[in-house]
């Protein structure tokens, strides 16, 4: 057997990973969109580093868009496999992924103008609506906890990752002849004691492991304190210097616990009387999808659901539909709160809420999880001055802020109790991905030190061969 890497490899965005049997079979394990990755991004998410016509089954981890972003362009290339994942993901993927064709389309347009002004050739998106089509029918869903055969000699299991609704780290057995072989890939680990999600769950003794390492040397600050943050960025900004507030935020899981933060402050009476504008479709659409499966949620969100039957709103919270309604945002004079995708602040609304209002220094850019380096929200977590936005210069004068309690990936004491029911001499090897690689080789140290006898950080399309 072999295992390639083809995204995620000493880097955040872009999960793809290649199983190819003994048989000849092979099986990707995600297909994310490279994001925030600067001038090579569209040359990432071009090439894949194989046939997309040669993948015979395709297993999901998450809907999140670096995990699952460039499914339809697999299949525009190719692919006709089956799609495997949760429930819950299915629902996610379909609408993340009509937003993301969308988004494609809409920014393809906004750069087409300028470079018709330069003379130079347009940029097709990457796939379209009817790519999206053509993907959906593919999925299969599959419940967590149950080994499933998706064919003689191979069967997968899905336990809960805590990450996002409908998160799962996925394992895969593989039955040649007396021999039997477990690969078990985490997808992303979410944090235990997570204030909406159930803890990461415990899994079968693997023989390879793939694991994610976006926080493998860092410790989150208390989640719990979380409620008493964002009130002093809200007080500061829109209280104080009347300012807007302004939150990129992922359209799953990270607006849905800012909505449940808000909402508590809001019960506790504590929530100043400013408007918060949720400007994305797609989170509004997130929302209802994570409310539909509330068997996703940990004990303490069952018992507050039984004395408040939507944890996600509250008075003063308004979602926005329609671009002419987003652009209006932008002429509001009044301290405001708004809520917007994406997370990196790459793409989306939320880049031109930036774009529009980083002049006025009473306005605050607040960043609520991980920002890739090269992506915007990673120049402005680096204190950049000045900033590129759709090919133009903007000088800086907004406040910055940073929460670092609102992750929903697990730091390295989380990543660590996801691997401890686990015997690291039975692993034959640990491959860590999805992190950048300063700290893959920190995190890869502390793996060895726990007694992981190898344990490998690959690079960018590399190969290795599997006992």
């Amino acid at each position: 057997m072999k295992l390639a890497f083809h995204g995620a490899a000493r880097t955040v965005t872009g999960s793809k990973h290649l199983l190819t049997l003994n048989n000849g079979t092979k099986i990707l394990f995600d297909c994310g969109l490279f994001q925030g990755m600067g001038k090579d991004t569209d040359a990432l998410n071009g090439n894949f580093g194989f046939e997309p016509a040669d993948i015979k089954y395709l297993l999901l981890s998450h809907a999140h868009i670096d995990h699952c972003g460039l499914v339809p362009k697999l299949v525009r290339d190719g692919f006709n496999g089956k799609i495997f994942c949760t429930a819950a993901s299915r629902d996610l993927a379909e609408i993340l992924l009509y937003d993301s064709a969308d988004i494609q389309r809409d920014d393809a347009k906004f750069i087409n103008k300028k470079r018709a002004k330069q003379h130079l050739p347009p940029i097709e998106p990457l796939y379209t609506e009817a790519d999206v089509n053509r993907t959906l029918p593919l999925f299969v869903p599959v419940d967590y906890g149950k080994w499933v055969e998706i064919e003689k000699g191979l069967e997968v299991l899905f336990t809960d990752a805590g990450h996002i609704i409908g998160s799962a780290a996925v394992h895969l057995r593989i039955n040649e002849g007396k021999e039997t072989t477990q690969v078990s890939f985490s997808g992303d680990v979410g944090r235990y004691r997570d204030v909406i999600l159930r803890s990461p769950e415990v899994f079968p003794q693997a023989d390879y492991i793939i694991l994610e390492s976006t926080y493998g040397n860092s410790l989150h600050e208390d989640v719990f304190n979380t409620p008493e943050q964002l009130l002093e960025w809200i007080e500061k900004t829109c209280v104080q210097k009347k300012g807007k507030l302004i939150i990129p935020a992922f359209s799953v899981g990270r607006t849905q616990e800012i909505l449940y933060f808000l909402n508590q402050l809001s019960l506790e009476k504590r929530l100043p009387a400013v408007p918060v504008y949720v400007d994305s479709p797609l989170s509004r659409e997130a929302t209802e999808v994570v409310k539909s499966h509330p068997e996703t949620f940990n004990t303490r969100i069952q018992k507050i659901l039984k004395i408040d039957d939507d944890p996600f709103e509250f008075p003063g919270m308004q979602f926005i539909k329609t671009v002419d309604d987003s652009k209006m945002l932008n002429f509001k004079q009044e301290p405001c709160i708004i809520i917007a995708a994406s997370g990196m602040a790459d793409a989306g609304r939320v880049k031109h809420h930036i774009m529009n209002n980083i002049g006025n220094a009473a306005n605050t850019v607040l960043l609520v999880g991980y920002c890739e380096p090269r992506s915007l929200g990673g120049h402005l977590m680096a204190g950049d001055k000045e900033v590129r936005i759709f090919g133009d210069y903007y000088k800086m004068e907004a406040e910055v802020g940073i929460m670092r309690s609102m992750s929903a990936h697990g730091d390295y004491d989380d990543l660590c109790q996801f691997l401890a029911c686990q015997h690291p001499r039975d692993v034959k090897k640990l491959f860590i991905v999805h992190g950048e690689y300063d700290v893959q080789v920190e995190f890869q140290s502390r793996l060895l030190k726990k007694g992981f006898k190898d344990v490998e950080v690959p690079a960018q399309h590399e190969v290795f061969g599997l006992d």
